[in-house]
């Protein structure tokens, strides 16, 4: 009989919702063939690229690996032209397709964050444009289009259930829901605790943040328990999405993480967290965990970041996301030798003391709780 194969966290068991989001800003990162030894090494069979990078494409040829590309923000604006989008896909998906089994396009990312409406108005005839050129190449079937949103899509309240997109948004994000119910594809958000408790580190429970032992909150009007934050961010965005009309989308998160390493101001981000968060994490993806709003629906999750990238802009955080260095190194212990020794049952969650990181005696209540202050 045949070993069973451990994944990368040490569980007898695969993650078949779990993936990796594979960044590429860093100027000492392994070549794409690399990458997928180290993908294949830990059993990981998903992952999201920021591009349509033909090297990786052209190395995750005839490999088990399902990857979704993405369209840079900065190309939405020609690709609402038909015969643009058409010949996009003719150049940057259909030579690599199906040898490498991209299933998904990531039509820019975090369009909403900012202020440019210009954008925003380009993002579903985008998106229309591109599965048109799906349908004429007959690959509308095998390959999903959507896009990523940070949680700034909702509005300010409080709790989950409470929850409804900005006043701003409803014309364009009825059109982007009604496009995701019409061709099956899903509602892809960024979700980040981490931003929550580093905004108001005495005002959020670390424990609630981190997936350990910790009493939670009931939400008042669905009487719904959530013992983390980022599934109350989840149903957050499904209550929104079910008051416009759609309440049978799916919706998966597109990154989260946690950073090892940050600025003095960024509270939370140790090397400790960062494992506490990811382990816990992960072990809730091997047991296909649904959120509390739909609990027999396995969540899919990509996990933020494969490497960590030293040419990111921004805090020392956005550097320090990775799973791994560069040169293939663990950037912290997630488990390998530890966890291979621990039952998967979905009981044993694990319960670390965040050392290094100031604990607090916050309780978790109101809007904090459910990770409104966002970035």
């Amino acid at each position: 009989m045949r070993p069973s194969r451990k994944n990368c966290f040490g569980f007898e068991k695969e993650a078949e919702s779990l993936g990796i989001n594979y960044g590429q800003i860093g100027n000492n990162l392994p070549p794409p063939d690399k990458v997928l030894d180290l993908l294949q090494s830990l059993n990981l069979k998903k992952a999201r690229i920021y591009d349509t990078n033909p090297q990786i494409l052209m190395s995750f040829a005839n490999s088990n690996i399902e990857i979704i590309v993405t369209v840079e923000n900065e190309m939405l604006s020609t690709l609402t032209d038909p015969q643009a989008a058409f010949q996009w896909v003719s150049a940057h998906i259909k030579p690599y397709f199906p040898a490498t089994k991209i299933t998904g396009i990531a039509v820019g990312n975090g369009v909403f964050t900012g202020e440019d409406t210009a954008l925003m108005a380009y993002l579903v005839p985008a998106m229309v444009s591109i599965h048109a050129a799906f349908v004429r190449l007959g690959l509308d079937q095998f390959i999903q289009v959507s896009t990523p949103n940070s949680l700034s899509v909702l509005s300010e309240s409080y709790p989950p259930s409470a929850r409804c997109f900005r006043l701003e948004l409803n014309g364009i994000m009825r059109e982007l829901l009604q496009f995701l119910e019409n061709t099956k594809a899903p509602f892809w958000i960024n979700a980040y605790p981490f931003f929550a408790y580093k905004n108001d580190p005495y005002g959020v429970s670390l424990d609630y943040i981190l997936f350990n032992s910790n009493s939670g909150m009931i939400d008042p009007y669905t009487n719904l328990h959530y013992d983390n934050m980022l599934y109350a961010q989840v149903d957050a965005v499904i209550f929104a999405i079910g008051k416009m009309g759609f309440g049978g989308l799916e919706v998966g998160v597109s990154e989260t993480g946690w950073p090892s390493k940050g600025d003095p101001d960024e509270s939370g981000a140790t090397v400790e967290n960062a494992a506490i968060y990811n382990q816990n994490l992960l072990r809730r993806q091997v047991e296909n965990e649904g959120t509390p709003l739909r609990p027999n629906t396995r969540l899919e999750i990509y996990v933020f970041a494969l490497f960590n990238e030293d040419m990111k802009p921004g805090q020392t955080s956005e550097r320090n996301y990775g799973l791994f260095q560069p040169d293939g190194t663990m950037a912290y212990n997630v488990g390998l030798d530890t966890l291979s020794t621990i039952s998967s049952n979905s009981s044993d969650f694990i319960s670390l003391d965040s050392s290094g990181t100031q604990k607090t005696n916050a309780t978790p209540l109101g809007e904090q709780y459910y990770g409104i202050d966002v970035t």
